[in-house]
């Protein structure tokens, strides 16, 4: 069974897009394994964003990201980290078509109401980076 962290940024909590988001994830089948709010440090912000964060824009990702609490969270089902991308449409929700979250909810580049890990080794990482082990459920075998 395949993990995938996600985090519900700023622009989904003002909005009060949380439930709607999570919703969406549940009804295509995903598990809840964990889940948190929690206010995103400078030093955990630098650390998920280490690809980027010796560019120009940088400082407005940080300034975003620590604004309001987000909710994190960890996903599980199969093939979860291709179908959540999927689900969520493209980064820039400009060009996320319509019926995809950021299509339906984003409203551009950074503002893009979710993140979500891109491969599973970024899934562990990040999952490490905001849970502890004894935070997050073992996957449970098919409910219903």
């Amino acid at each position: 069974m395949e993990k995938t962290l996600i985090i519900l940024k700023p622009d989904c909590m003002e909005r009060r897009l949380a439930g709607i988001v999570l919703s969406r994830f549940e009804a295509a089948g995903f598990d809840i394994e964990a889940c948190k709010m929690t206010i995103l440090s400078a030093s955990v912000l630098r650390e998920h964003y280490a690809h980027v964060a010796d560019k120009p824009f940088y400082p407005d990702i940080e300034a975003f990201m620590s604004s309001r609490p987000v909710i994190v969270a960890v996903l599980t089902g199969d093939n979860v980290i291709a179908r959540v991308r999927e689900l969520l449409g493209p980064t820039n929700s400009k060009l996320a078509p319509k019926g995809t979250i950021r299509g339906d909810y984003g409203t551009e580049m950074m503002r893009n109401v979710c993140h979500a890990s891109d491969s599973p080794a970024a899934a562990e990482a990040e999952i490490r980076r905001f849970f502890r082990s004894d935070e997050v459920r073992a996957p449970q075998a098919s409910r219903v």
